[in-house]
């Protein structure tokens, strides 16, 4: 592999006018795809083969009026202290709000609470109105939300305190200032790691370039798939972040063959043989945990792990192809002023050292390994009981869905919440939708005796009839629970009211509403959990094992991700579970763990995990296959790739963290889950505990059974074999370096 990248680097760099242009070209084309192929993504959830989508499947069929799938909004009415909505003043200013209601864009229906009996009937000061929209919540325009709160606001004017909640007042996810803060970081870091902003130009350009093409295709093939709003949040936030990273490790190892006084082609094929080879695999471990949630069996899961794997693969062909072609324009101006002039002056120190300041800064990586190799089991035993404090609050774990009982204490969702909590109940909030089906016969007997059975249960505060569908063989129930949407009662209620499926002879009960849907998600993830970590972990695994050729290295490179993400999910538990530090990271309310954020974490910071594993221990065992001693090996090779990995992991964590200041709690949380995995994992776990272990394991770390040696294909990752080539037939001349290949 290291010999074809090392033909590949050269040819990008010859050719270097047409591949630039052949990729600006690719990114005009997707670009205008996106623009003329571009729709509102989609805002749904669907879990197929659950028992909660069953049943809305089944409410489709049955009932597809009810069913078409569009957005509502619930308007919560309260009467001064005192007062009541029945009054004359107040009941004609909620009237008039329902007709304004009713008259705004894309609202198809709207109720009258006093119609409907949905007022408060103890005190009658609390009402409320539910407005159906003939659209989804993706499709509802900011003109119909301005339409709906200009209402409201009128509302307001008679004295009521007027709220509203519900998916319709849900705004498309924006991420502006997150993209802004993680690019100004990066180039910081860039800046300050290559002393050249050039160097530092480069793996931005690459990398704007391939989030640019990776977002541009999501979009685009969102006019052919429903996508979730949250598709191309995810591709853009690991694009950009793997892609710096990748062009970082290529760029990094250009300066140092430059600065041995090779040509920049040269330079640009070695580059691209060596580091690229690294590049490759680490690419293919990000690769294969996105895609690998495709396992899962949840569609929205598999859409953003595939277009995220989409857009680092699109990243590692750039990094491979664009990158050398850029090098080839920017020749030796990536040493920066300084190197350039010493190396023009023939200086033997320049020649023999990185301009990055590779002498100069590899004491610094060698007195860190050094101080780790006096007392790796110390070491060790620190950073395992500092992690294992860490992962604590993760045997607190709650997990569910997003409701409006968790949104800011400001808002006017939470404020309808609370509004109709007070006055209804807290399960008013989290209505269950019972579904009775006889198939052919009458349901009307069957729907009587469920809802009397149902109404016996405990937690029950109301079964309410709702409609029957013309072919009389399905009706639907209204449950209200006296318990919150997420609290465990109305978990249980969900489960005793399926348990009653079959025991009304000829009748189906299924259940479906938000509570339903919660409790299928994490039921299907816990299903799904085990075999997930298998395919991922195993084939990863596989994937080391023929980077490295050794079977040590690999476990301790899953042992170290083990222990990453259990620190990780405890900070997680600790921020946005109970509440620690919230104001430092804008939690407004702390909640329950969203149900699929975990897995999704699994599968990321495995991938990046491996990044970093591939990076730094490639540099050890390229020292190791050349002649160096096992203990020497981690130290030269540390010292070489500690300031690279450590920039790419500030750059890793800055722009994950700049998605902390997302509105959007997933997006929020997920920014915060990366930027710290990857603190606990690159930091901690790959610049302390790998060399701690390495040191321990000796020659061991490189132990490989003969027969599976055999087994093994060497892609010769390190590129051994690739640099003897050269070192035999290259003593500064390119095209002899050109006959060896051939």
């Amino acid at each position: 592999m290291a010999t074809f990248l090392y033909r590949l680097g050269r040819s990008a760099f010859r050719r270097r006018w047409l591949v630039t242009v052949a990729w600006f070209g690719v990114l005009a084309a997707t670009v205008l795809a996106a623009v003329a192929l571009a729709k509102p993504a989609s805002g749904t959830f669907e879990i197929p083969g659950t028992p909660a989508q069953q049943a809305i499947d089944l409410l489709g069929e049955r009932f597809p009026a009810v069913s078409a799938g569009g957005a509502s909004a619930r308007v919560v009415f309260a009467a001064p202290e005192g007062r009541t909505l029945a009054e004359p003043e107040y009941r004609a200013a909620v009237e008039r709000a329902i007709t304004d209601i009713g008259g705004a864009p894309q609202v198809a229906s709207v109720t009258d609470p006093f119609q409907t009996g949905a007022v408060d009937p103890t005190t009658g000061t609390i009402g409320y109105a539910q407005a159906t929209y003939s659209v989804s919540s993706a499709l509802v325009t900011g003109e119909a939300r301005d339409a709906l709160m200009a209402a409201i606001e009128q509302a307001r004017t008679s004295g009521l305190t007027v709220e509203a909640g519900g998916d319709a007042l849900q705004a498309p996810v924006e991420t502006g200032v997150a993209e802004v803060l993680g690019i100004a970081v990066a180039a910081v870091v860039l800046v300050v790691t290559f002393g050249s902003l050039v160097a530092a130009g480069l793996p931005l350009l690459t990398a704007l370039l391939g989030i640019g093409i990776g977002v541009g295709l999501v979009t685009a093939a969102g006019h052919f798939f429903d996508l979730s709003s949250y598709t191309p949040v995810l591709a853009l936030m690991l694009g950009l972040a793997v892609a710096i990273d990748y062009a970082l490790f290529i760029v990094s190892r250009y300066r140092h063959e430059v600065a041995l006084g090779r040509a920049p082609e040269e330079a640009a094929g070695r580059a691209v043989g060596t580091a690229g080879s690294a590049v490759v695999f680490a690419g293919l471990t990000v690769v294969i945990a996105l895609a690998g949630l495709a396992v899962i069996g949840i569609p929205f899961l598999s859409q953003m792990g595939l277009a995220a794997a989409g857009t680092v693969a699109i990243s590692v062909v750039l990094a491979l192809t664009l990158l050398p072609a850029l090098l080839g324009f920017a020749g030796h101006r990536l040493l920066g002023r300084r190197a350039r002039a010493a190396q023009a002056a023939g200086s033997d120190r320049t020649a023999g050292a990185d301009p990055a300041g590779e002498r100069a800064k590899a004491p610094m990586g060698e007195r860190w390994v050094a101080a780790i190799a006096r007392r790796p089991v110390t070491v060790l035993l620190t950073c395992l009981v500092a992690l294992g404090v860490i992962a604590i609050p993760a045997l607190d774990l709650r997990l569910g869905m997003p409701s409006e009982a968790v949104a800011s204490p400001d808002s006017t969702q939470r404020k309808a919440y609370d509004l109709l909590a007070g006055g209804f109940g807290p399960g008013v909030n989290g209505p269950l939708t019972v579904v009775v089906d006889t198939g052919g016969e009458s349901v009307t007997a069957a729907a009587e005796q469920a809802a009397q059975r149902i109404g016996g249960l405990p937690d029950v505060l109301a079964v309410v009839p709702v409609a029957t569908n013309p072919e009389g063989n399905t009706s639907i129930l209204t449950v209200v629970p006296a318990s919150a949407p997420n609290a465990a009662e109305t978990q249980d209620l969900v489960r005793a009211i399926r348990a009653l499926d079959g025991t009304i002879p000829g009748a189906g009960i299924g259940v479906t509403g938000l509570t339903a849907v919660n409790i299928d998600i994490s039921t299907k993830l816990d299903d799904a959990l085990v075999p997930y970590v298998a395919v991922v972990v195993g084939l990863a695994f596989i994937l080391l094992m023929l980077v490295f050729r050794s079977l040590l290295v690999p476990l301790k490179a899953t042992a170290g991700f083990l222990l990453s993400i259990a620190a990780t999910l405890g900070a997680v538990v600790a921020v946005f579970q109970w509440g620690w530090l919230a104001g430092v990271f804008g939690v407004e309310q702390p909640a329950p763990i969203i149900s699929f954020l975990p897995i999704f974490l699994v599968g990321i910071v495995f991938g990046l995990a491996m990044d970093y594993q591939v990076f730094l221990v490639t540099r050890m065992r390229e020292e190791h296959v050349h002649g160096r001693d096992a203990r020497m090996a981690v130290t030269v090779g540390f010292a070489h790739g500690a300031r690279v990995v450590t920039a790419a992991a500030l750059i890793m964590i800055s722009v994950f963290a700049g998605f902390v200041f997302s509105p959007e709690s997933f997006i929020k949380s997920i920014g915060f889950g990366l930027a710290i995995a990857v603190f606990f994992d690159a930091i901690v776990v790959r610049m302390v505990v790998v060399p701690a272990l390495m040191t321990l394991f000796g020659r061991a770390a490189w132990w490989l059974p003969r027969w599976l040696d055999r087994v093994l294909p060497d892609v010769d990752v390190e590129g051994e074999k690739l640099v003897q080539h050269l070192d035999r037939g290259d003593a500064g001349s390119a095209p002899e370096a050109e006959k060896v290949l051939r």
